[in-house]
């Protein structure tokens, strides 16, 4: 990257995310396993609406199924993002940090896509502790891989900007 700051600032964003993120998917690989260990003894007193979805999650509401399978989808691309970001956003070249910025894009649009299941399930009403915890981590994970993209982008853009840039990518 053209300057020092913005590198540092990607690497530190990159690193706390990828701490985040790896949170995101122990919590929510827990909640899958549960899910699953529970589900033959749960659906067997349930209306057939609710014993569509092959997992039933005692531990919460009717949108536990969807925001556990989508924050677990997002906190895997998220480490593998995180992580490939990590090393190109050291390498500092105009083509890593372009895979780096279009990778931490589609982490976050996959993340905000779990926040907004988090947040319907926080509308919806009752849950355990664990689910509030992966509520509260992919609702904070939303908002610093947003940063994290922006400082990719922004160090993406003085690296371009430079004037010994020849165009190659």
């Amino acid at each position: 990257m053209a300057t020092e700051g913005l590198k540092s600032v990607a690497t530190f964003f990159l690193f706390i995310n990828l701490l985040i993120y790896a949170i995101v998917v122990v919590i929510a690989g827990w909640a899958l396993n549960y899910g699953i260990h529970e589900t033959t003894q749960a659906v067997s007193g349930l209306s057939l609406p609710a014993r569509l979805f092959p997992i039933y999650y005692p531990i919460g509401n009717f949108a536990t199924g969807f925001f556990v399978i989508f924050s677990l989808i997002a906190g895997l691309v998220g480490v593998a993002s995180s992580l490939t970001g990590l090393q190109n956003v050291l390498q500092g070249n105009a083509s890593g940090l372009l895979s780096a910025a279009s990778s931490s894009v589609i982490a976050w649009g996959l993340t905000v896509l779990a926040m907004g299941l988090a947040c319907k399930e926080i509308s919806i009403g009752w849950r355990t502790a664990g689910l509030r915890a992966l509520e509260t981590l992919t609702i904070l994970v939303s908002g610093t891989q947003l940063l994290c993209t922006g400082a990719i982008h922004a160090g993406l853009t003085s690296t371009i900007n430079q004037p010994h840039f020849t165009g190659r990518v």
